[in-house]
């Protein structure tokens, strides 16, 4: 099984101008804790992440204005892990526990987002079920950054 086979497809994408506002909103619109950041509104090149965690502890707990910052000053963009459609569900599975995050981009040769694969989507797609566990449970570990 690959990653294109277990990914959520075309997911909502942000800029770096993007208000955090605007991205926590579309979050809960779109149900969900992560949103890939893209170069702008015409590429899909993917240049970092932002995270409800981002949120919460980067411009809430900082107590910075949500409606004038952007997510280009709160998103995660150093050592960001991506996987390709063609990477086996295992291979995704090995990045997410290495790097310790719930969430992964899924981009294509040209470097350009057309999935994310999430922790709950290992675990209800995932040929083991011992690997899924696994998976999680290294990403789990005290220390992550659990994008």
């Amino acid at each position: 099984m690959k990653a294109q086979d277990i990914m959520a497809k075309n997911p909502r994408c942000v800029t770096p101008r993007t208000t955090v506002q605007e991205a926590a909103r579309l979050m809960k619109s779109e149900d969900v804790g992560a949103l890939p950041v893209i170069s702008d509104d015409s590429s899909r090149k993917l240049i970092g992440i932002i995270t409800d965690r981002d949120i919460t502890i980067r411009v809430v707990a900082e107590g910075r204005n949500v409606e004038r910052c952007v997510v280009e000053e709160v998103m995660s963009k150093s050592s960001l892990a991506t996987a390709k459609t063609s990477d086996s569900v295992e291979d995704v599975m090995k990045v997410m526990g290495k790097e310790q995050v719930r969430r992964i981009p899924i981009v294509n040769e040209n470097n350009e987002v057309v999935g994310v694969v999430s922790q709950a989507d290992v675990v209800r797609k995932a040929d083991s079920d011992v690997r899924a566990e696994r998976t999680i449970e290294k990403i789990s570990e005290p220390g992550g950054r659990h994008s």
